[in-house]
C-alpha cells in the first residue's frame, strides 16, 4: 500500500508545482516522510501504556478509512492516462528481486540467524540473481516497467544515493534510540515516545522552512551543512551511556531529524528536477523502492553490530552473570551500531560535496 502512495505523492508534486516552487511542496512531502515515522514511537507509547498494542492496528486502520474516503471524494487524475502493459516478467522478477533482498537483509537482524545462515543468504542469492536479470531486460525494452536510464542524469543518480544514505541513517538511529531509553535507561514507551517527540515538532515546523531555502539558495548549501550536523550528533549518540541524560538524548535527536531533513529534501527534489517530466514516475518509483531497501538494510545492519558488540563485551568481563555487565553489554552494542551510522553519514557528505543545482528549462522533455 505504502509503495502505492509514495511515488504518487511525489509525482503529483512534481506535476502540479512548478521547478521554482517545488521546494515549499517537496518540504511538505517530506514532513510526511521524516515526521511521520519520528511522530510513531509517542503515539505507539500512548496507547500501549494507557490501552493495549493491539490499539495501533485499529487506530491505523480508522485513520486509513477516513483517507481512502478522503481519496474517493477529492482525489483528480493530474496528469493523462496512458494506460500501459505491465511486462509480467519484469513484474515476476522485481517481485523476486527486491523481495528477496528486503527478507534476506532483514533476516539477519533477527534472532541468531547472522549473515551467514541459510535463511539470509538464499533469499539474498535469489534476489541479486533476479536482480540482474530484471536489470538486463529493463534496459532492452523499449517501454520497460522501471526505467533505469533514469540513473544516467547524475543529479538525479547522487539524490538517490543521498535519499538512501539518510533512510540507513534515520531508521536505524530510530531503532536504536528508543531500544536504549527503554531497555537501558528503563523508561515507558510513553515517556520515551514523549522524548522524542520534540524533534518530530520541529521537523514538522522546519521542513516548509528548508523548501523555501531551497527554492533560494539552492540544494548545497543545505546538504552539507545538514549531513555535517547529523555525522557530529550521530559521534555524540554513539558515546552515550547509562549516565546520558533526558535532556541530552533530546537534543541529539533533533539535531539528527533536522539535519536528516536538510539532506532529504533538498536532495530528492534537486534530482528529480533533472528528469524529464515523462520520467518523473520512473524516478519516484525508483526512489521509493531504493527507500524500502535502505530501510531493511539500515535496521539490519544496525541490529547485528548491536548484536556482535553486546557478545564481544560479555566475553571480556570476568563475571558474565553480574547482571549489571548486562546493561553495559547492551549500550556498548548501541555505541558499534550508532558509530558505524556515523560513517554512513560521512560516506554521504563526501557524496554532497557534488551535488550542484539543477537548471530547471520550461517544459520541452529536457532539462539539464
Amino acid at each position: 500500500g505504502a509503495g502505492l502512495l509514495f511515488p504518487l505523492m511525489l509525482n503529483t508534486a512534481l506535476i502540479i508545482f512548478p521547478a521554482e516552487k517545488r521546494g515549499k511542496a517537496m518540504g511538505l512531502v517530506s514532513l510526511v516522510f521524516t515526521a511521520g515515522p519520528a511522530l510513531g514511537p509517542a503515539i505507539s507509547g500512548l496507547l500501549i501504556d494507557y490501552l493495549s498494542w493491539n490499539w495501533i492496528f485499529w487506530v491505523s486502520l480508522m485513520a486509513l478509512v477516513l483517507a481512502l474516503l478522503a481519496g474517493v471524494a477529492f482525489m483528480k487524475n493530474v496528469a493523462p492516462i496512458t494506460k500501459p502493459r505491465i511486462d509480467i516478467y519484469s513484474l515476476v522478477l522485481s517481485t523476486i528481486g527486491f523481495g528477496g533482498l528486503v527478507y534476506g537483509i532483514s533476516s539477519a537482524g533477527e534472532g541468531d540467524h547472522g549473515w551467514s545462515n541459510p535463511v539470509v543468504i538464499v533469499p539474498l542469492i535469489a534476489g541479486v540473481i533476479a536482480l540482474i536479470l530484471f536489470v538486463i531486460r529493463q534496459l532492452n525494452m523499449k517501454k520497460p516497467l522501471m526505467n533505469l536510464r533514469t540513473l544516467q542524469n547524475p543529479m538525479f543518480a547522487i539524490g538517490t544515493l543521498l535519499v538512501f544514505i539518510c533512510m540507513m541513517v534515520f531508521l536505524s538511529s530510530m531503532f536504536i534510540l528508543p531500544m536504549f531509553m527503554i531497555r537501558v535507561l528503563e523508561l515507558s514507551a510513553l515517556t520515551t515516545g514523549l522524548i522524542l517527540l520534540p524533534g518530530s515538532v520541529i521537523s514538522a515546523v522546519l521542513s516548509p522552512v528548508v523548501g523555501a531555502l531551497f527554492d533560494k539558495f539552492g540544494p548545497k548549501f543545505l546538504v552539507v551543512p545538514g549531513l555535517i550536523i547529523v555525522a557530529v550528533t550521530l559521534w555524540f549518540c554513539s558515546n552515550i551511556t547509562v549516565a546520558s541524560s533526558i535532556a541530552l538524548i533530546m537534543v541529539m535527536h533533533t539535531c539528527l531529524i533536522v539535519g536528516i531533513l536538510m539532506v532529504w529534501m533538498p536532495a530528492q527534489t534537486n534530482g528529480l528536477n533533472q528528469l524529464p517530466s515523462d520520467m518523473y514516475p520512473d524516478g519516484a518509483a525508483i526512489l521509493n523502492t531504493l527507500q524500502q531497501i535502505a530501510g531493511a538494510i539500515g535496521i539490519a545492519m544496525a541490529v547485528s553490530i548491536m548484536t556482535t558488540g553486546t557478545a564481544d563485551f560479555i566475553k571480556s568481563v570476568a563475571d558474565p552473570t553480574e547482571p549489571g555487565n548486562a546493561t553495559l553489554a547492551l549500550t556498548a552494542g548501541m555505541q558499534n551500531a550508532l558509530f558505524f551510522t556515523m560513517f554512513v553519514a560521512l560516506a554521504g557528505l563526501v557524496l554532497g560535496v557534488f551535488v550542484r543545482r539543477v537548471k530547471v528549462q520550461k517544459w520541452s522533455g529536457n532539462s539539464e
